[in-house]
């Protein structure tokens, strides 16, 4: 098994150019494109899997899911859940134990699914932070994972704005994409050393 760094500096980091998604990014907000979307998804074997929500600067207030991303290696959709609220469609994928889902740190992200649709069972999912760790990378962030396996940087700047408004920007769109697509390069890069 291959011996991985088991840390890696800011500066480090900082040095290294910037990953982004490669391929084409369709945004799912209207109840017409869930169905494309949905054919596209069905014929994956494996995907990565991501969320995000508004954040919320006032203490004791917080918001709902706002978007759920899902790539292929050359796709990545972005369903806009405040937008068109949680169709079938998505949780069916979800709950498609044939289709492996790569996620990362997925505790979070169930808990925001599961404020949105109670009963939801996610399954075939994989929890890359948990993975990562029978390789000897223990508390590594997503950012330190993609430096250290991929040896590029990736940005979080988008994290924090609102996931909410009435459109998202190409720099939402492109780190939305991106953070779903990158867990999925990462497993693949992990599985090449199992």
């Amino acid at each position: 098994m291959k011996k991985f760094p088991s840390e890696i500096s800011k500066e480090q980091i900082k040095q290294l150019p910037l990953i982004h998604f490669p391929g084409q990014i369709h945004i799912i907000d209207k109840p017409d494109k869930i169905d494309f979307a949905y054919k596209r998804l069905k014929q994956a074997d494996i995907l990565g899997f991501d969320t995000e929500t508004r954040p919320s600067f006032r203490k004791g207030q917080s918001y709902s899911l706002s978007l759920v991303q899902l790539a292929t290696g050359e796709e990545s959709f972005l369903f806009r859940i405040n937008m068109i609220s949680f169709p079938d469609e998505l949780r069916d994928i979800l709950e498609d134990e044939r289709i492996i889902k790569i996620g990362f740190d997925l505790s979070s992200d169930f808990h925001q699914l599961r404020r949105v649709v109670k009963d939801i069972q996610p399954r075939g999912f994989v929890d890359l932070q948990k993975y990562a760790r029978e390789f000897g990378l223990k508390n590594m962030s997503l950012k330190k994972l993609t430096a250290i396996l991929l040896g590029h940087r990736l940005s979080k700047r988008q994290r924090l704005s609102n996931w909410e408004q009435k459109h998202l920007t190409e720099g939402q769109m492109v780190y939305a994409a991106t953070d779903a697509w990158v867990t999925l390069r990462l497993y693949q890069e992990l599985k090449r050393y199992e």
